[in-house]
Protein backbone atom coordinates (compact mmCIF):
# COMPACT_ATOMS: atom_id res chain seq x y z
CA UNK A 1 0.00 0.00 0.00
CA UNK A 2 1.23 3.43 -0.79
CA UNK A 3 1.90 5.61 1.85
CA UNK A 4 -0.50 8.04 0.57
CA UNK A 5 -3.44 5.90 -0.16
CA UNK A 6 -2.74 4.91 3.62
CA UNK A 7 -3.13 8.11 5.01
CA UNK A 8 -6.06 8.86 2.94
CA UNK A 9 -7.98 6.07 3.98
CA UNK A 10 -7.07 7.29 7.99
CA UNK A 11 -7.98 10.86 7.14
CA UNK A 12 -11.52 9.56 5.98
CA UNK A 13 -11.93 6.43 8.64
CA UNK A 14 -11.73 9.28 11.17
CA UNK A 15 -14.03 11.92 9.93
CA UNK A 16 -16.31 8.76 9.99
CA UNK A 17 -16.86 9.27 13.28
CA UNK A 18 -16.30 12.99 14.04
CA UNK A 19 -17.99 13.04 17.60
CA UNK A 20 -15.79 9.74 18.64
CA UNK A 21 -12.75 10.55 17.19
CA UNK A 22 -12.87 13.78 19.39
CA UNK A 23 -13.80 12.88 22.13
CA UNK A 24 -10.63 10.13 22.26
CA UNK A 25 -8.07 13.09 20.85
CA UNK A 26 -9.42 15.03 24.15
CA UNK A 27 -8.11 12.27 26.17
CA UNK A 28 -4.64 12.81 24.86
CA UNK A 29 -5.03 16.29 24.96
CA UNK A 30 -5.48 16.40 28.32
CA UNK A 31 -3.13 14.14 29.08
CA UNK A 32 -0.11 15.22 27.43
CA UNK A 33 -1.02 19.12 28.21
CA UNK A 34 -1.62 18.04 32.28
CA UNK A 35 1.83 16.58 32.47
CA UNK A 36 3.90 19.28 30.79
CA UNK A 37 2.08 22.07 32.99
CA UNK A 38 2.93 19.47 36.07
CA UNK A 39 6.36 19.23 34.95
CA UNK A 40 6.50 23.03 34.22
CA UNK A 41 5.40 23.96 37.78
CA UNK A 42 7.84 21.51 39.57
CA UNK A 43 10.85 22.71 37.56
CA UNK A 44 9.56 26.40 38.53
CA UNK A 45 9.57 25.60 41.96
CA UNK A 46 13.10 24.61 41.77
CA UNK A 47 14.26 27.53 39.61
CA UNK A 48 12.71 29.85 41.95
CA UNK A 49 13.86 27.93 45.36
CA UNK A 50 17.43 28.10 43.75
CA UNK A 51 17.57 31.65 42.85
CA UNK A 52 16.28 32.48 46.35
CA UNK A 53 19.02 30.61 47.64
CA UNK A 54 21.61 31.99 45.42
CA UNK A 55 20.11 35.59 46.33
CA UNK A 56 21.65 35.23 49.51
CA UNK A 57 25.01 35.45 48.03
CA UNK A 58 27.67 33.65 46.75
CA UNK A 59 29.54 30.85 47.79
CA UNK A 60 28.04 30.75 51.65
CA UNK A 61 28.90 29.29 54.69
CA UNK A 62 26.74 30.09 57.80
CA UNK A 63 27.50 29.21 61.23
CA UNK A 64 24.84 29.29 63.19
CA UNK A 65 24.63 28.51 67.42
CA UNK A 66 23.51 25.76 69.17
CA UNK A 67 22.99 24.17 72.31
CA UNK A 68 26.10 21.36 73.12
CA UNK A 69 24.52 17.82 72.42
CA UNK A 70 24.63 15.65 75.73
CA UNK A 71 25.82 11.96 75.47
CA UNK A 72 23.36 9.24 73.55
CA UNK A 73 21.61 12.50 71.72
CA UNK A 74 21.91 12.09 67.76
CA UNK A 75 20.56 16.15 67.49
CA UNK A 76 21.78 19.61 68.14
CA UNK A 77 19.08 21.37 69.61
CA UNK A 78 18.05 24.94 69.88
CA UNK A 79 19.66 25.43 66.52
CA UNK A 80 20.26 29.52 65.94
CA UNK A 81 18.77 30.41 69.83
CA UNK A 82 21.62 29.84 71.72
CA UNK A 83 24.12 31.68 72.58
CA UNK A 84 27.51 30.53 71.80
CA UNK A 85 29.15 32.99 69.10
CA UNK A 86 30.64 35.78 69.20
CA UNK A 87 31.93 38.95 67.78
CA UNK A 88 35.35 37.69 68.45
CA UNK A 89 34.79 34.67 66.68
CA UNK A 90 33.85 36.66 63.30
CA UNK A 91 36.84 38.04 63.85
CA UNK A 92 39.26 34.97 64.10
CA UNK A 93 37.53 33.86 61.15
CA UNK A 94 38.18 36.49 59.10
CA UNK A 95 42.23 36.60 60.11
CA UNK A 96 42.74 32.65 60.46
CA UNK A 97 41.32 31.00 57.17
CA UNK A 98 42.98 31.87 54.21
CA UNK A 99 40.27 30.78 52.25
CA UNK A 100 37.66 33.37 53.24
CA UNK A 101 37.17 36.52 51.08
CA UNK A 102 34.52 37.97 53.59
CA UNK A 103 32.92 38.00 57.06
CA UNK A 104 29.42 39.31 58.17
CA UNK A 105 28.20 38.86 61.57
CA UNK A 106 24.53 39.01 62.39
CA UNK A 107 22.29 39.89 65.45
CA UNK A 108 18.35 38.76 64.61
CA UNK A 109 15.23 39.47 66.01
CA UNK A 110 11.81 40.57 66.01
CA UNK A 111 10.34 43.82 67.36
CA UNK A 112 7.49 46.06 67.11
CA UNK A 113 8.52 49.10 64.81
CA UNK A 114 5.89 52.17 64.84
CA UNK A 115 5.86 55.19 62.30
CA UNK A 116 4.04 57.84 62.20
CA UNK A 117 0.11 56.14 62.42
CA UNK A 118 1.57 53.03 61.23
CA UNK A 119 3.21 49.87 63.12
CA UNK A 120 4.28 46.42 62.31
CA UNK A 121 6.32 43.24 64.25
CA UNK A 122 9.28 42.67 61.65
CA UNK A 123 12.88 41.03 61.79
CA UNK A 124 15.68 43.55 63.26
CA UNK A 125 19.09 42.47 61.93
CA UNK A 126 21.93 44.03 63.57
CA UNK A 127 24.70 44.26 60.66
CA UNK A 128 28.07 45.28 59.84
CA UNK A 129 29.06 47.35 56.79
CA UNK A 130 30.46 44.12 55.06
CA UNK A 131 26.94 42.36 55.01
CA UNK A 132 25.46 44.24 52.07
CA UNK A 133 28.62 42.35 49.43
CA UNK A 134 28.48 39.33 51.62
CA UNK A 135 24.65 38.90 50.91
CA UNK A 136 23.94 40.61 47.65
CA UNK A 137 22.22 43.48 48.88
CA UNK A 138 21.64 46.36 47.28
CA UNK A 139 20.57 50.04 48.31
CA UNK A 140 17.80 51.83 45.85
CA UNK A 141 17.67 54.92 47.47
CA UNK A 142 20.21 56.00 50.97
CA UNK A 143 22.68 54.28 51.71
CA UNK A 144 23.38 51.11 53.51
CA UNK A 145 24.76 50.28 57.22
CA UNK A 146 28.52 52.19 57.71
CA UNK A 147 31.92 50.97 59.43
CA UNK A 148 31.02 54.61 61.11
CA UNK A 149 27.37 53.74 61.99
CA UNK A 150 28.94 50.60 63.93
CA UNK A 151 31.78 52.21 65.63
CA UNK A 152 29.97 55.15 66.25
CA UNK A 153 26.50 52.63 68.07
CA UNK A 154 24.40 55.08 65.49
CA UNK A 155 20.79 54.64 65.72
CA UNK A 156 20.17 54.72 61.76
CA UNK A 157 18.07 52.06 59.84
CA UNK A 158 18.03 50.45 56.44
CA UNK A 159 14.44 49.56 55.36
CA UNK A 160 13.27 46.42 53.65
CA UNK A 161 10.55 47.53 50.87
CA UNK A 162 8.08 45.38 52.72
CA UNK A 163 8.57 46.73 55.45
CA UNK A 164 8.56 50.03 54.32
CA UNK A 165 5.20 49.93 52.58
CA UNK A 166 3.65 48.80 55.90
CA UNK A 167 5.18 51.46 57.58
CA UNK A 168 5.40 54.40 54.74
CA UNK A 169 2.08 53.24 52.45
CA UNK A 170 1.66 55.34 49.30
CA UNK A 171 5.07 57.57 50.18
CA UNK A 172 7.89 57.63 47.28
CA UNK A 173 11.22 55.69 48.70
CA UNK A 174 13.19 59.05 48.15
CA UNK A 175 10.97 61.01 50.88
CA UNK A 176 11.31 58.28 53.58
CA UNK A 177 14.79 58.66 53.99
CA UNK A 178 15.42 60.98 56.90
CA UNK A 179 12.42 59.96 58.49
CA UNK A 180 12.28 58.75 62.32
CA UNK A 181 10.61 55.05 63.42
CA UNK A 182 10.97 53.91 66.90
CA UNK A 183 12.41 49.69 67.52
CA UNK A 184 10.98 48.71 70.71
CA UNK A 185 10.42 52.58 71.42
CA UNK A 186 13.58 53.70 70.53
CA UNK A 187 13.82 56.01 67.39
CA UNK A 188 16.35 55.23 64.84
CA UNK A 189 16.20 57.51 61.67
CA UNK A 190 15.89 55.79 58.20
CA UNK A 191 19.17 56.34 55.89
CA UNK A 192 18.25 53.65 53.27
CA UNK A 193 15.72 51.46 51.66
CA UNK A 194 16.77 47.94 50.05
CA UNK A 195 15.83 46.38 46.83
CA UNK A 196 13.63 43.71 46.45
CA UNK A 197 14.74 40.29 47.29
CA UNK A 198 11.02 38.78 47.22
CA UNK A 199 11.52 36.57 50.00
CA UNK A 200 13.32 33.01 49.82
CA UNK A 201 11.84 29.52 50.48
CA UNK A 202 12.93 30.07 53.96
CA UNK A 203 11.93 33.77 55.16
CA UNK A 204 10.38 36.82 53.35
CA UNK A 205 14.16 38.83 53.05
CA UNK A 206 12.54 42.24 51.64
CA UNK A 207 10.66 42.30 55.08
CA UNK A 208 13.28 43.05 57.49
CA UNK A 209 15.12 46.67 59.17
CA UNK A 210 19.04 46.52 58.87
CA UNK A 211 20.92 48.62 62.08
CA UNK A 212 24.25 48.82 63.02
CA UNK A 213 25.13 45.06 65.07
CA UNK A 214 26.64 47.10 67.80
CA UNK A 215 23.71 48.96 68.02
CA UNK A 216 21.24 46.04 68.24
CA UNK A 217 23.90 44.27 70.46
CA UNK A 218 23.62 47.11 73.35
CA UNK A 219 20.20 48.69 72.90
CA UNK A 220 18.09 45.95 72.03
CA UNK A 221 19.72 42.48 72.73
CA UNK A 222 21.88 43.82 75.54
CA UNK A 223 24.22 41.42 75.44
CA UNK A 224 27.64 40.28 72.70
CA UNK A 225 26.43 37.56 71.36
CA UNK A 226 25.40 36.84 67.44
CA UNK A 227 22.64 34.74 65.49
CA UNK A 228 24.54 33.83 62.43
CA UNK A 229 27.97 34.34 61.40
CA UNK A 230 27.78 34.36 57.07
CA UNK A 231 31.02 33.80 55.26
CA UNK A 232 32.29 34.42 51.49
CA UNK A 233 34.23 31.43 51.07
CA UNK A 234 36.85 32.98 47.61
CA UNK A 235 35.35 30.50 45.13
CA UNK A 236 33.44 27.11 44.83
CA UNK A 237 36.13 24.42 45.17
CA UNK A 238 37.01 26.08 48.58
CA UNK A 239 33.87 25.59 50.42
CA UNK A 240 34.59 22.55 51.74
CA UNK A 241 38.06 23.01 52.90
CA UNK A 242 37.04 26.48 54.33
CA UNK A 243 34.28 24.90 55.97
CA UNK A 244 36.71 22.10 57.85
CA UNK A 245 39.30 25.15 58.53
CA UNK A 246 36.62 27.10 60.28
CA UNK A 247 34.93 23.77 62.18
CA UNK A 248 38.40 23.35 63.21
CA UNK A 249 39.18 27.09 64.47
CA UNK A 250 35.34 27.09 66.34
CA UNK A 251 36.05 23.96 68.01
CA UNK A 252 39.34 25.41 69.65
CA UNK A 253 38.13 28.49 70.63
CA UNK A 254 35.35 27.03 72.64
CA UNK A 255 37.92 24.48 74.06
CA UNK A 256 35.67 21.57 72.52
CA UNK A 257 37.57 18.79 71.84
CA UNK A 258 35.03 16.05 70.80
CA UNK A 259 33.70 17.82 67.60
CA UNK A 260 30.12 15.62 67.90
CA UNK A 261 29.67 17.81 70.89
CA UNK A 262 30.20 20.85 68.87
CA UNK A 263 27.89 24.03 69.79
CA UNK A 264 27.40 25.52 66.33
CA UNK A 265 26.87 24.09 63.29
CA UNK A 266 27.93 25.22 59.83
CA UNK A 267 25.64 25.13 56.94
CA UNK A 268 26.85 25.06 53.41
CA UNK A 269 24.76 26.82 50.39
CA UNK A 270 25.81 24.39 47.89
CA UNK A 271 24.77 21.48 50.24
CA UNK A 272 21.73 23.48 50.83
CA UNK A 273 20.98 23.97 46.73
CA UNK A 274 21.75 20.35 46.07
CA UNK A 275 19.20 18.97 49.29
CA UNK A 276 15.96 21.19 47.98
CA UNK A 277 16.36 20.24 43.84
CA UNK A 278 16.32 16.87 44.93
CA UNK A 279 13.16 16.96 46.78
CA UNK A 280 12.04 19.68 44.34
CA UNK A 281 12.80 16.76 41.51
CA UNK A 282 11.47 14.08 43.71
CA UNK A 283 8.20 16.03 44.05
CA UNK A 284 8.23 17.54 40.05
CA UNK A 285 8.72 13.64 39.16
CA UNK A 286 5.59 12.51 41.51
CA UNK A 287 3.52 15.46 39.87
CA UNK A 288 4.16 14.10 36.33
CA UNK A 289 3.42 10.62 37.18
CA UNK A 290 -0.24 11.60 38.72
CA UNK A 291 -0.88 13.40 35.57
CA UNK A 292 0.47 10.51 33.62
CA UNK A 293 -2.74 8.70 34.82
CA UNK A 294 -4.30 10.56 32.34
CA UNK A 295 -2.44 9.27 29.52
CA UNK A 296 -2.95 5.63 30.74
CA UNK A 297 -6.65 6.41 30.55
CA UNK A 298 -6.31 8.08 27.13
CA UNK A 299 -4.68 5.49 25.99
CA UNK A 300 -7.25 2.69 27.01
CA UNK A 301 -9.93 4.89 25.01
CA UNK A 302 -7.75 4.68 21.91
CA UNK A 303 -8.10 0.96 22.36
CA UNK A 304 -11.73 0.82 23.01
CA UNK A 305 -12.28 3.35 19.99
CA UNK A 306 -10.10 1.07 17.65
CA UNK A 307 -11.82 -2.49 18.94
CA UNK A 308 -15.29 -0.49 17.90
CA UNK A 309 -13.44 0.38 14.58
CA UNK A 310 -12.76 -2.51 13.92
CA UNK A 311 -15.87 -4.24 14.78
CA UNK A 312 -17.91 -2.31 12.76
CA UNK A 313 -15.77 -2.10 9.74
CA UNK A 314 -15.60 -6.52 9.69
CA UNK A 315 -16.82 -6.36 6.64
CA UNK A 316 -14.48 -3.63 5.06
CA UNK A 317 -11.53 -6.07 6.22
CA UNK A 318 -13.17 -9.14 4.53
CA UNK A 319 -13.84 -7.42 1.46
CA UNK A 320 -10.06 -5.89 1.66
CA UNK A 321 -8.83 -9.34 1.89
CA UNK A 322 -10.66 -10.62 -0.82
CA UNK A 323 -9.50 -8.70 -3.04
CA UNK A 324 -5.42 -9.46 -1.87
CA UNK A 325 -4.67 -6.92 0.66
CA UNK A 326 -2.31 -8.52 3.15
CA UNK A 327 -2.03 -9.18 6.42
CA UNK A 328 0.88 -6.13 7.36
CA UNK A 329 -1.34 -4.02 5.07
CA UNK A 330 -5.04 -4.28 7.43
CA UNK A 331 -2.71 -3.99 10.77
CA UNK A 332 -0.56 -0.81 9.49
CA UNK A 333 -3.80 0.46 8.71
CA UNK A 334 -5.24 0.58 11.83
CA UNK A 335 -2.20 1.17 13.21
CA UNK A 336 -1.83 4.65 11.51
CA UNK A 337 -5.22 5.63 12.56
CA UNK A 338 -4.48 5.01 16.35
CA UNK A 339 -0.88 6.25 16.05
CA UNK A 340 -2.83 9.56 14.13
CA UNK A 341 -4.86 10.31 16.51
CA UNK A 342 -2.02 10.47 19.79
CA UNK A 343 -0.39 12.72 17.13
CA UNK A 344 -3.12 14.89 16.71
CA UNK A 345 -3.53 15.01 20.72
CA UNK A 346 -0.14 15.26 21.13
CA UNK A 347 0.29 18.30 19.07
CA UNK A 348 -2.83 20.03 21.12
CA UNK A 349 -2.05 18.74 23.79
CA UNK A 350 1.42 20.72 23.75
CA UNK A 351 0.03 23.70 23.19
CA UNK A 352 -2.44 23.16 26.07
CA UNK A 353 0.26 23.03 28.77
CA UNK A 354 1.85 25.92 27.32
CA UNK A 355 -1.11 27.51 27.74
CA UNK A 356 -1.57 26.13 31.35
CA UNK A 357 1.63 26.94 32.85
CA UNK A 358 1.54 30.24 31.63
CA UNK A 359 -1.95 30.97 33.28
CA UNK A 360 -0.49 29.34 36.78
CA UNK A 361 2.36 31.95 36.46
CA UNK A 362 0.06 34.55 35.71
CA UNK A 363 -2.83 33.99 38.05
CA UNK A 364 -1.24 31.66 40.78
CA UNK A 365 1.32 34.19 40.64
CA UNK A 366 4.21 30.66 40.79
CA UNK A 367 7.50 30.02 38.58
CA UNK A 368 7.16 27.79 36.11
CA UNK A 369 9.25 26.69 33.75
CA UNK A 370 8.36 24.91 30.52
CA UNK A 371 11.41 22.50 29.82
CA UNK A 372 12.10 21.19 26.67
CA UNK A 373 12.46 17.87 27.21
CA UNK A 374 8.96 17.64 29.13
CA UNK A 375 7.61 18.38 25.80
CA UNK A 376 9.55 16.02 23.56
CA UNK A 377 8.62 13.68 26.64
CA UNK A 378 5.18 13.69 26.35
CA UNK A 379 5.18 13.99 22.57
CA UNK A 380 7.09 10.54 22.76
CA UNK A 381 5.01 9.32 25.68
CA UNK A 382 1.65 9.90 23.40
CA UNK A 383 3.41 8.48 20.73
CA UNK A 384 4.22 4.89 22.45
CA UNK A 385 0.92 4.79 23.68
CA UNK A 386 -0.68 5.43 20.04
CA UNK A 387 0.95 1.90 19.44
CA UNK A 388 1.09 -0.16 22.27
CA UNK A 389 -2.61 0.90 22.32
CA UNK A 390 -3.52 0.43 18.86
CA UNK A 391 -0.91 -2.67 18.36
CA UNK A 392 -3.93 -5.11 19.60
CA UNK A 393 -7.15 -4.23 17.75
CA UNK A 394 -4.73 -3.86 14.42
CA UNK A 395 -3.79 -7.21 15.10
CA UNK A 396 -7.18 -8.47 15.79
CA UNK A 397 -7.60 -6.96 12.75
CA UNK A 398 -5.59 -8.32 10.65
CA UNK A 399 -6.10 -11.70 11.93
CA UNK A 400 -10.27 -11.86 10.81
CA UNK A 401 -11.13 -14.61 8.18
CA UNK A 402 -11.98 -13.23 5.21
CA UNK A 403 -14.69 -15.57 4.65
CA UNK A 404 -15.88 -14.99 8.11
CA UNK A 405 -15.55 -11.20 8.18
CA UNK A 406 -17.47 -11.06 4.30
CA UNK A 407 -20.59 -13.08 6.22
CA UNK A 408 -20.48 -10.62 9.34
CA UNK A 409 -23.90 -8.41 9.22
Amino acid sequence: MLTSDLLEETYFALLANKARSGLTILGIIIGIGSVIAMISVGQGSTASIKSSIQSLGSNLLMVSPSFQRGVGTQISAGRGSAQTLKQEDADAIQEEVALVEAVAPELSSRYQVTAKGTNTNTSIVGVTAAYAGVRNISVTDGSFISEQNTRSLSKVAVLGPTTMSDLFPGIATSTVIGSVIKINKIEFRVVGVVEAKRGSGFSNQDDKIFIPLTTAQRFLAGSNYLSTIYIEVADQESMTAAQEQITSLLLTRHNISDPTLADFSIMNQADIISSVSSVSNTLTILLAAIAGISLIVGGIGIMNMMLTTVTERTREIGLRKAIGAKKKDISLQFLTESVMLTFIGGIAGILLGWILSYAVAYFGGMTTVVAPWSVFLAFGVSAAIGIIFGYYPARRAASLNPIEALRYE
